[in-house]
């Protein structure tokens, strides 16, 4: 068992997961192994990313034969893989890998330009250019609010999660940066739910204009439902960062 950690430029994909008659993330790399293995081989990734969503740290599990070594595995992926999707590392796993459920935190960020020059076209693709004035405080609060154990009903599209679900994630990091051109919000938890993030970053950024009174994003874990919640953020500026695992889980050094 192979772990592969990819990044790829979401722009051209209809998300990751294999759909018929699209071209996604999980498609273009179950088909470069299908070539340098000569067999179909299933790419299981750590969790689907929508369409346009990019990626630094998707963790993928395959099982090849055992004549590929991970370093093999990457380089020959890499000769054949199209040029929005590269795979970073490879790691040898435990038979007992997982990479959806063995995962223990995944970390995403959201890139929101506040200058002029974030319209570029060379910074639209992975920015949400938002040049009114944003309040930092009220994002700082906001993002403060969601750190902890909360229910997030109110953040994510209905109907995605079994009816069981409690909607329960457990939020370590939360936080906005500056970066040049803009800010950075930055949200590690042990799961997330379905637009969790733009549903958050959709808020906070609502707030920080005034169009909502500070509090809001507090208040909203409360909800039973998104009804009362900003529409998500757009998907181009969402990157998967990492993803987290148990040590012991690793073969080779991580």
């Amino acid at each position: 068992m192979l772990q592969l950690v990819l990044h790829y430029d979401g722009t051209g994909f209809s998300g990751w997961q294999r759909q018929p008659d699209r071209r996604t993330v999980q498609g273009d790399l179950e088909a470069a192994l299908a070539r340098i293995c000569a067999q179909p081989v299933a790419a299981l990734g750590s969790g689907r990313t929508d369409a346009g969503v990019h990626a630094r740290g998707q963790a993928v599990g395959v099982h090849v034969a055992d004549k590929w070594q991970p370093a093999t595995l990457r380089r020959a992926l890499n000769a054949v893989l199209p040029p929005d999707v590269w795979v970073a590392a490879a790691h040898s796993m435990r038979e007992d890998f997982h990479a959806r459920y063995s995962a223990v935190a995944r970390r995403y960020t959201y890139h929101v330009g506040t200058d002029e020059n974030s319209a570029s076209p060379f910074r639209r693709r992975t920015e949400w250019s938002v040049t009114r004035r944003l309040d930092r405080l009220a994002l700082d609060a906001a993002a403060a609010s969601v750190r902890g154990q909360h229910c997030f009903r109110a953040f994510a599209v209905r109907g995605t999660a079994p009816a069981d679900d409690d909607h329960r994630c457990d939020v370590t990091h939360a936080t906005w940066r500056e970066q040049p051109g803009g800010l950075v919000f930055e949200v590690e938890a042990n799961r997330f739910l379905h637009h969790m993030v733009r549903f958050l970053v959709g808020t906070m950024i609502d707030v920080a204009l005034g169009r909502r009174p500070s509090g809001d994003v507090a208040r909203l874990l409360a909800a039973a439902d998104n009804s009362a919640t900003s529409p998500p953020a757009p998907p181009h500026a969402l990157f998967l960062e990492r993803v987290t695992y148990p040590s012991h889980l690793y073969l080779s050094p991580a």
